[in-house]
């Protein structure tokens, strides 16, 4: 018997019951007037035709299991056959036999099991060396009119090493910072993240590649590999989810634009109403103020603390203090010291860099979709100890305490549309490490941004930013810059 009959009888079978009802009811109102031996006759009657009402309906159920259990069959026969099927399609149409050449026929390739879009064969096993990442592709490029020459960009007090990138890059029309990442679960217990950055100078660097813990317990997370230090606020983040198109000055002055490095970092999220987390990283010291020298112990150690919490339904805010410290083995430095006059020196010693950071958010009720207010700040404080050789008179001992910050404000006044200023200003110590004390010592470095930008989406950005930057003694340089993004892809959330 097909299934489909099956189905069309076992719909059917319901007005069996209702048929035999009606037939007891009239029978049993005939009853009413007949005598006593007739009512047993029609007992017995009602009896028989429930009994084979009974054996109907068993051997209908039963019809019922079988067509079941043959359409299993079919369908696991089919699941078997598909992987041959696959390789069959795959494999290319066998050549003609040629007379004049009777060489062997090469065997046909073996089965390949059938793998679906996610990297799983039809039976819920793994396909071999199927990788199947998120992947993001951030797209960014700019346009940049200044008054004064990018190239001859410096920071007046500040000793950076040579090529240290300082300013806005280059003028004109420019392919700004582009990033490649790739993330995806390793394993129950690893996962992995690369972050690949095209310069536009057609350089590529691993920017970000490391693994992180999933399942450490008690809030622990273990990374390894090369990342960006968890110090202050902006340090972690990537250019694309600035704020602004450069970084603040005093990260360019005192953690050489942004702190990478190689190494092992553990963050430990406290078990508390309040948000508390704590961070400890060692790494080799590879970017400035390092020497990305080399040594078996750690060139770079640092410690991270950042907390943070709600006020009403409205605001957030989160605030840290952050310690790096760094080693230098016969670095090289050079300083301007009055924005004519340049002196290097090598450097060996020990630097730390103070860094306390703090970030508030408003939005009617969290709700940021159509309006918000964020306003964020950061000081470093550098601290540089050691001594000073290639310069008359030395080695020379040097101790040198150098700060400065920024504060920002950014509105978004309606949906889509945003409007920020930035103010930053530097302070470069009292004692001049490379020339005669004193000169330079009244110049503090300063630097004003307004900025307009517009999203279309939550994927592309077009950004209007103009600054007049005092960072060198001397000059003035007005920068106009025209900067897009895009992002492709997915990629994660943001940090707060």
């Amino acid at each position: 018997m097909s299934a489909s009959s099956a189905v069309a009888r076992a719909s059917a079978s319901p007005l069996r019951p209702l048929a035999a009802l009606l037939l007891a009811a009239g029978l049993h109102g005939a009853a009413l007037a007949s005598p006593a031996s007739d009512i047993a006759d029609l007992k017995k009657a009602l009896a028989a035709m429930k009994s084979d009402y009974d054996k109907r309906l068993g051997a209908l159920e039963s019809q019922l299991k079988d067509t079941q259990a043959e359409l299993a069959k079919a369908k696991a026969a089919n699941a078997a056959n598909a992987p041959v099927a696959a390789a069959s399609a795959a494999a290319p149409a066998p050549l003609p036999a040629v007379a004049e050449t009777p060489a062997a026929v090469a065997p046909a390739p073996a089965p390949v099991a059938a793998v679906d879009v996610s990297g799983n064969a039809p039976n819920g096993s793994s396909g071999g060396g199927s990788f199947n990442p998120q992947i993001s592709l951030i797209l960014s490029g700019t346009y940049a009119h200044t008054s004064q020459d990018p190239g001859q960009a410096r920071i007046t007090g500040f000793a950076l090493p040579p090529g240290a990138q300082v300013g806005v890059g280059s003028r004109g029309f420019s392919l700004a910072e582009s990033e490649l990442a790739l993330a995806a679960n390793i394993d129950p217990w690893l996962a992995g993240n690369i972050n690949l950055s095209i310069g536009g100078d057609n350089s590529i660097e691993a920017e970000e590649a490391f693994i992180t813990t999933t399942t450490l317990p008690s809030g622990l997370v273990l990374k390894a590999g090369r990342f960006f230090s968890g110090i202050g606020y902006l340090n972690s983040q990537h250019s694309h989810t600035w704020d602004f198109v450069d970084n603040p000055i005093a990260y360019q002055a005192m953690l050489g634009t942004q702190y990478a490095d190689d190494g092992v970092q553990l963050h430990w999220l406290a078990p508390t109403d309040t948000y508390m987390e704590f961070g400890l990283e060692a790494g080799r010291g590879r970017g400035f103020p390092g020497d990305d020298g080399s040594r078996n112990a750690a060139g770079m150690t640092a410690f991270t603390f950042h907390t943070g919490g709600d006020i009403g339904d409205s605001i957030s805010w989160r605030g840290g203090l952050s310690l790096l410290q760094a080693s230098a083995n016969d670095q090289t430095l050079v300083q301007d010291a009055d924005g004519t006059l340049e002196a290097s020196a090598l450097f060996n010693g020990r630097t730390r860099v103070v860094v306390a950071d703090g970030v508030m958010k408003w939005a009617p009720n969290g709700n940021a979709t159509r309006t918000y207010f964020k306003l964020q700040g950061e000081w470093l404080q550098s601290r540089r100890g050691g001594n000073l050789d290639g310069v008359p008179g030395g080695p020379l001992a040097l101790h040198q305490v150098q700060s400065g910050g920024y504060i920002q404000g950014v509105w978004q006044f309606m949906p889509m549309w945003r409007v920020g200023l930035r103010t930053e200003r530097l302070d470069p110590g009292r004692e001049n490490w490379a020339l005669a004390p004193g000169v330079g010592d009244d110049f503090h470095p300063t630097k004003n941004s307004v900025m307009l930008d517009f999203s279309e989406s939550e994927f592309a950005r077009i950004r209007l930013q103009f600054a007049q930057d005092r960072t060198r003694q001397g000059f003035v340089d007005n920068q106009w810059l025209l900067q897009y993004q895009t992002s492709l892809g997915a990629h994660g959330a943001h940090a707060y």
